[in-house]
């Protein structure tokens, strides 16, 4: 008797299946059951993203919240003078705009794809049902908010430096303790960089290039290597005041 033929699964099955998999890659959703997944993968939307495109603008009124797919999004504010101080470059399983679930006044800052990519918007309407049946799922929410927060005190602790020298070496200094191989992989490009550290493109390529060709750094394309770890710190303690 021959085997009944296996049915290949339908476009929309997988569809659903490939949402899921970015829940569970994601911290805010991951240990969730397969059902839990499925539920909220049943009502989450693909948003495709082109380079340059905005997610969302400062005040809008919030759709949902996001879990990056693929490529990454730029989170930033811009200041009186129109100068764009970059929050935090979202990257492929990581969660955002929870906050504004739960805000009447809207997204807090803007959101722009700086590579092509897809986000999962995850609505509202039905996230905040669940979440009213699902205390657990509140809990992972306030821990997801509570590590965004986390970045926020960090970088205002690194805004407080006095120079871009110094705000890059802190930078440095950080990533290479990181980093298990002595290479830093900038995680996007130097004007993204630039943006975070809160000075031009210019003023860093100047810095990198004072750094390199005192020896301290070797810079080839994206990707950095400190050759002189200590000296670097000695650099950055002077700069301080703390040498």
């Amino acid at each position: 008797m021959e085997a009944p033929m296996s049915v290949p699964p339908r476009p929309a099955d997988l569809k659903l299946t490939g949402i899921a998999g970015t829940l569970r890659c994601c911290q805010l959703f991951s240990g969730l059951s397969a059902e839990d997944l499925g539920v909220i993968a049943g009502f989450s939307l693909v948003v495709k993203l082109a380079k340059g495109d905005y997610l969302f603008r400062e005040g809008e009124t919030a759709r949902g919240c996001y879990v990056v797919q693929s490529g990454a999004i730029n989170v930033h504010r811009v200041n009186a003078a129109g100068k764009e101080q970059v929050i935090h470059v979202f990257r492929a399983g990581e969660s955002l705009a929870e906050a504004s679930l739960a805000s009447p006044t809207g997204y807090p800052a803007n959101a722009r794809a700086v590579e092509p990519g897809a986000v999962l918007l995850i609505p509202k309407a039905p996230i905040l049902e669940l979440i009213g049946r699902r205390p657990d799922l509140a809990l992972r929410m306030l821990g997801s908010m509570s590590q965004h927060l986390r970045v926020l005190v960090g970088m205002l602790d690194d805004l407080t430096l006095k120079d871009v020298e110094t705000r890059l070496l802190n930078w440095l200094i950080k990533h290479t303790r990181d980093a298990g191989d002595g290479l830093i992989r900038l995680p996007s490009t130097k004007r993204v960089l630039a943006a975070e550290l809160g000075t031009s493109s210019e003023t860093l390529s100047r810095t990198f290039a004072r750094l390199r060709s005192e020896g301290l750094l070797e810079v080839r394309g994206n990707t950095l290597r400190v050759r002189e770890a200590r000296e670097l710190q000695e650099r950055f303690n002077r700069l301080l005041g703390e040498g």
